[in-house]
């Protein structure tokens, strides 16, 4: 696994390297900037609703009046932890909502860039379709909404696991872990579908390789530590690297 999340951290700077040299930059720019704006509202709406959500959690549990009724200092820490804790899963969960949102809005645009990204690679034109891509279209909507319904399975557990005192402060990672694969997932599923893989076959392949989709989900994440510009890139980037990871997977033979 190490192997492929390795070639996944490289494919994000072939794909920089890839874009400059095919002047890619308006296929990055249009879904980048919608992107962006989309991204700056969620957060907002999110900051708005997690202090509350936290309460509510907090109310309903029971441990906010057990903690009233507690007067060691020591627990007001772990309370203080606890919920950085589960801000930080909710926020996952609030991010996998609005990531998979956007991934079946940009469904058409990461199909497209995703197919001139291997057109280039290997020289061979894909005439243009609009019945595949109504295909592309209609599977990327069905691959994000079963990955948004497994990954808010999990989610939700690891959110319930992460009241747990000191036990649950490996929650974020967990989750974090959780939503880089399944974000890499999607973006290496556009590829798998042009390689005659059926939807199956796909969670299959992706399954046996977990590598390849978490370091692809990883550095989607990581650039968003850049803000406006790392969230302008961050999509568009993530296709393209995801697509030749698997370009580098395939002559490597790993794609079975």
């Amino acid at each position: 696994m190490l192997k492929e999340i390795i070639i996944s951290f490289q494919s994000f700077f072939d794909a920089h390297r890839f874009i400059i040299k095919n002047k890619l930059w308006k296929w990055i720019m249009i879904p980048g900037i919608i992107y962006c704006l989309l991204f700056m509202t969620g957060l907002y709406f999110f900051a708005i609703s997690s202090v509350n959500a936290i309460e509510f959690i907090f109310l309903k549990t029971g441990l906010r009046a057990w903690l009233d009724g507690m007067e060691e200092s020591w627990l007001n820490l772990l309370v203080i932890v606890g919920q950085g804790i589960i801000m930080t899963v909710l926020f996952f969960f609030y991010f996998s909502l609005f990531k998979f949102l956007f991934l079946i809005i940009g469904s058409p645009v990461f199909a497209y860039l995703s197919e001139k990204t291997e057109s280039i690679l290997e020289q061979k034109e894909f005439p243009f379709s609009f019945k595949q891509l109504l295909i592309d279209i209609v599977r990327g909507t069905k691959i994000a909404l079963r990955n948004l319904l497994w990954q808010s399975v999990y989610v939700l557990t690891i959110l319930i696991f992460s009241i747990v005192p000191v036990i649950g402060w490996i929650a974020p990672l967990i989750a974090l872990l959780t939503e880089c694969y399944y974000f890499g997932f999607s973006m290496l599923d556009y590829s798998c579908e042009r390689n005659k893989l059926t939807t199956v076959q796909s969670v299959q392949f992706i399954g046996r390789h977990k590598g390849l989709a978490i370091g692809n989900g990883l550095v989607f994440y990581v650039m968003h530590l850049l803000p406006f510009v790392g969230w302008l890139l961050a999509p568009s980037y993530a296709v393209i690297a995801a697509t030749l990871s698997l370009h580098k997977a395939k002559e490597k033979q790993i794609f079975l």
